[in-house]
C-alpha cells in the first residue's frame, strides 16, 4: 500500500480501479484471469509483443531511410527493450504465478522499471522512463484492441489519475462513470479544482509525481476530505474507509432535513445562502438543497465546451435555463472571467498562453478590449433578466475607470436593444467582484457606484500573498486565515455597511466550514457556496449565535499567524458541529 498526499479540492471518498490518462485513457478491464486460462493469456501477451516489435521495426526503418542511421538507433533501443528476456520473463511470471491478466502484468512491470529510471541520479537515464511508458502504451494498445476505452466512452466506474486536467477536460468528465480524480499538478483554487466541486466528485490535486507508482486497473482510494491518494490499499484501510462512508451517508441524510428550514443563527439573524454554479443544470442541485438563489453563475464555460465562440442565443438560452429555475430568487451572472489559464479555442488568437496567467489580459480587461464579445454577453443577460431577478457582476475590477467603462458599455447595450425593439430589463442591479487588494483597499470609493460587492477570496488571497493558487510548491503560503486577508475583508464589510451596499463572499472561503462563523462575525450576511456545501453551511449557521460568531472573529483578528488562525477556527468548528469535521 502506498500513500500519497496532495491538496483536497472536492470532498468525499471514492474507491475503485485506476484509469491512467498517461496511458492514453486505457482502462484495463480485469486484473486477474482464471488459472485454466493462464497459458492462453501468456500466448496472447506474446502475440501482442510480436506486433509491437514489428511496429517498432517499421518505424526504425522509416527513420533510417528518411532521417539517417542515428535516428533509426532510437527505435533500435526501443526494440532491444521490448525483447529483453528479463522483462519478458517477469511479465510471464506474474501471469503464470499470480494469475494477473497480461494487461495488468505489463502495466505493473513496466511502471516499476519506469520508477527505477526516474529515481536514478541522471537526467539522461530519468528521461528513458518515457521510452518505457511508450512501450507500455504500445503493448496495451495491441492487448486491448477493440476493448480499449477512451475517457469519453467509459462503460464502468473508474478513478481518473493524470498529470493534470484542463478545465475543459474536467468539464467533460462523465459523472456517471468517473467517480473521482487525482492529479500530479494543480492548486487548491485552480479552475480545475473549482470544476471538481461543481461536478461533486472527490478530487485531490498537486500530489506530485505518482503515476509511475500505479498500474492501470489497480484499486485506488481518493480521499477528497484529507487530500490523500492511497494506492493498492490493504483490507484494514478499505474497511476503515467503507465505515467512514457509512457515517457520512447518515450525516447527509440528517442534513437533508434542513433544506426547507430558514438559514438563520440560533438568535434569529438571517444569513442568505446562495449557490455557485458552472453549468445550468447545477441550479437544480442548489434549489433542492435549499439555496436562496444563485450568487455566482460562472459563464466562461460556455466558451470552454466548444471550439466556436458562443452566439447571443447560446448565452441567452443558458441564462434563461437558470433564471426560470429560480423564480423570485436572485441570480447573479458574472461576466466572462476568461484568462490565460483557460484559453478557449474560439479566442486563441486574442488570448495567448503566457508564463503568468494571473497577471495577464483576463476577466474584465479582456472584455473591455473585445467589445463585440462583451456586448454579446450583456445583450443576452439583459434579455434573460426579463424573466426574473437577474443581477450583473463584473470580475477583477481594479480601478474606478474600469468599473465606469464597463457600466458605459452596459448603457450602450441597453440603448441598442431599445432601438431594436428587443425586450430587456433596464433596472438590473450591477455589482463587482472584490478580488484584488486594490479593490478592497478602495472599497469605500467603489461602494457609491455599485449595488453590491461580492468578495472572490480565491484571487484575493493569491494576489495579496503573492502565492500562485495553482502552484503546489507554494500551496503552504496560500492561506485564507492570513491576518492580511482578514484585514481586507473588514475593509470591504465596513465600506458596504457605510454605503448600504450588500456584501457577499463567493470564494472558496465561504464553503470552508471553519471560516463560516468568522465571516458572520465580521459582518457578512450573504454567502455563495458550492452546491454540495449548502446543507453543511446552513447547519453551521443554525448552530451559532451572532455574539458567538463576533467573539470568534474578534479573537481570530488578534492572532498574528495564519496557521494559528486556522487552527483556532478548526477547534471552534469541532466544538460547534463535531460531526461535520472530517
Amino acid at each position: 500500500m502506498l500513500l500519497r498526499r496532495g491538496i483536497a479540492v472536492s470532498p468525499g471518498v471514492a474507491i475503485g480501479p485506476a484509469l491512467l490518462l498517461g496511458t492514453e485513457g486505457f482502462r484495463i478491464p480485469k486484473n486477474f484471469v482464471s488459472i485454466d486460462a493462464v497459458e492462453a493469456e501468456v500466448e496472447r501477451f506474446h502475440v501482442a509483443l510480436e506486433k509491437v516489435c514489428a511496429e517498432i521495426e517499421r518505424n526504425q526503418q522509416l527513420a533510417r531511410d528518411q532521417l539517417g542511421e542515428q535516428y533509426g538507433a532510437i527505435f533500435g533501443a526501443h526494440l532491444q527493450m521490448a525483447r529483453d528476456p528479463k522483462l519478458i520473463s517477469e511479465i510471464e511470471s506474474l501471469i503464470r504465478e499470480k494469475c494477473y491478466s497480461p494487461e495488468f502484468a505489463v502495466s505493473r512491470v513496466l511502471r516499476r522499471y519506469a520508477k527505477i529510471f526516474q529515481n536514478l541520479d541522471s537526467n539522461y537515464l530519468a528521461e528513458r522512463a518515457d521510452d518505457i511508458f511508450d512501450l507500455e502504451k504500445r503493448l496495451l494498445r495491441h492487448l486491448l484492441g477493440k476493448r480499449r476505452e477512451e475517457l469519453a466512452h467509459l462503460t464502468a466506474p473508474v478513478l481518473v489519475l493524470a498529470h493534470n486536467l484542463t478545465p475543459s477536460e474536467t468539464a467533460g468528465l462523465n459523472r456517471k462513470f468517473v467517480r473521482g480524480f487525482a492529479t500530479e499538478a494543480g492548486g487548491s483554487t485552480s479552475h480545475t479544482a473549482i470544476l471538481a466541486g461543481a461536478l461533486e466528485i472527490p478530487a485531490v490535486v498537486g500530489v506530485g509525481p505518482f503515476l509511475s507508482d500505479v498500474s492501470g486497473g489497480e484499486t485506488v482510494i481518493i480521499d477528497g476530505n484529507h487530500g490523500q491518494v492511497i494506492i493498492d490499499p490493504d483490507e484494514a484501510t478499505l474497511n476503515a474507509y467503507r465505515e467512514a462512508a457509512e457515517r457520512l451517508r447518515k450525516v447527509t441524510q440528517r442534513l437533508q432535513k434542513l433544506h426547507p428550514l430558514r438559514s438563520e443563527t440560533k438568535d434569529g439573524v438571517s444569513i442568505s445562502i446562495y449557490g455557485n454554479i458552472e453549468f445550468p443544470e447545477e441550479v437544480d442541485h442548489c434549489i433542492e438543497r435549499g439555496a436562496d438563489g444563485i450568487g455566482l453563475y460562472r459563464t466562461e464555460f460556455l466558451y470552454l465546451e466548444t471550439d466556436e465562440e458562443p452566439s447571443e442565443e447560446d448565452h441567452y438560452e443558458a441564462y434563461c435555463r437558470v433564471v426560470q429555475a429560480c423564480p423570485d430568487r436572485p441570480v447573479v451572472i458574472r461576466t466572462l472571467d476568461l484568462g490565460a489559464d483557460k484559453v478557449p479555442a474560439a479566442l486563441s488568437e486574442v488570448m495567448r498562453p503566457i508564463a503568468n496567467p494571473a497577471l495577464c489580459l483576463r476577466s474584465i480587461r479582456l472584455s473591455l478590449r473585445n467589445l463585440g464579445l462583451f456586448k454579446t454577453q450583456l445583450r443576452a443577460i439583459l434579455r434573460a433578466a426579463v424573466l426574473g431577478d437577474v443581477r450583473i457582476m463584473f470580475p477583477l475590477i481594479t480601478s474606478l475607470l474600469e468599473l465606469r467603462q464597463a457600466k458605459m458599455v452596459l448603457a450602450d447595450v441597453m440603448e441598442d436593444l431599445q432601438e431594436q425593439g428587443i425586450p430587456f430589463k433596464r433596472e438590473v442591479p450591477v455589482g463587482m467582484m472584490v478580488e484584488v487588494p486594490a479593490a478592497a483597499i478602495l472599497a469605500d470609493r467603489f461602494a457609491p457606484e455599485v449595488d453590491f460587492f461580492s468578495i472572490g477570496t480565491n484571487d484575493l488571497i493569491q494576489y495579496t500573498l503573492a502565492a500562485d493558487r495553482a502552484d503546489p510548491s507554494v500551496a503552504d503560503l496560500y492561506r485564507a486565515g492570513d491576518p492580511a486577508i482578514l484585514t481586507l475583508l473588514r475593509l470591504v464589510v465596513e465600506a458596504g455597511r457605510k454605503h448600504d451596499v450588500a456584501v457577499t463572499v463567493c470564494g472558496q472561503m465561504g464553503s470552508d466550514l471553519p471560516f463560516v462563523p468568522l465571516l458572520i462575525g465580521l459582518g457578512i450576511r450573504q454567502l455563495s457556496v458550492t452546491p454540495h456545501a449548502i446543507p453543511e453551511v446552513k447547519e453551521v449557521i443554525r448552530s451559532i449565535t451572532l455574539p458567538e460568531a463576533e467573539r470568534i472573529a474578534k479573537h481570530a483578528g488578534e492572532l498574528d499567524v495564519a496557521r494559528e488562525v486556522e487552527n483556532y477556527l478548526r477547534g471552534e468548528m469541532q466544538r460547534i458541529c463535531p460531526d461535520l469535521v472530517v
